[in-house]
């Protein structure tokens, strides 16, 4: 049983149509390249082109810099607004974190960002909730009569101890 193998026919050495149209609409296209032309260096000339050199290097030296400022200024705040927001109880820190970072160039402004996006766990530990009312730490309780009393009688405690501690103290430097 013999096995006969397909022929594989070589190819042309010449180039199909296909390939040959492809030059030459490479040809067609690189053909304007080469060709010299005019060029202008710039659409102003004169008068006109020192005037817009004079407006843009104004604009380069004075406006982008407080644009640039106030745009560092808006992204560094942005963790003290978020905590404001969200009510964080330690937005005060994460405010003095913000103002901090703006002093060292923006190198603690991914903490204060963490610090604003976090929930305060040890905070709710400790009194129960982890979102304080802005508004709320700003009134001072009104203090009854019942505790007025109670704090005049401990501040006489404390005076009568400390008239103790003192004559306690001069006994025994005497000795």
């Amino acid at each position: 049983m013999t096995i006969k193998t397909p022929r594989i026919r070589p190819r042309a050495a010449t180039p199909s149509r296909a390939s040959a149209s492809w030059f030459r609409n490479i040809a067609l296209l690189a053909l304007p390249c080469a060709l010299p032309a005019t060029a202008h260096a710039a659409f102003l000339s004169g008068e006109a082109l020192d005037t817009a050199a004079d407006i843009m290097s104004w604009i380069v030296l004075v406006v982008a810099p407080v644009i640039a400022l106030a745009v560092f200024w808006i992204v560094h705040i942005l963790p003290e607004k978020i905590a404001e927001q969200k009510h964080h109880p330690q937005a005060k820190a994460i405010q003095c974190l913000c103002l901090l970072s703006l002093v060292f160039g923006g190198l603690l402004w991914p903490i204060a960002w963490l610090w604003a996006y976090t929930k305060p766990v040890l905070y709710k530990r400790a009194y129960g909730t982890d979102r304080v009312d802005p508004h709320a730490q700003d009134e001072v309780p009104a203090i009854s009569d019942d505790a007025a009393s109670e704090i005049r009688a401990l501040r006489a405690r404390l005076a009568e101890l400390e008239v103790k501690l003192a004559t306690k103290s001069t006994a025994t430097a005497g000795i």
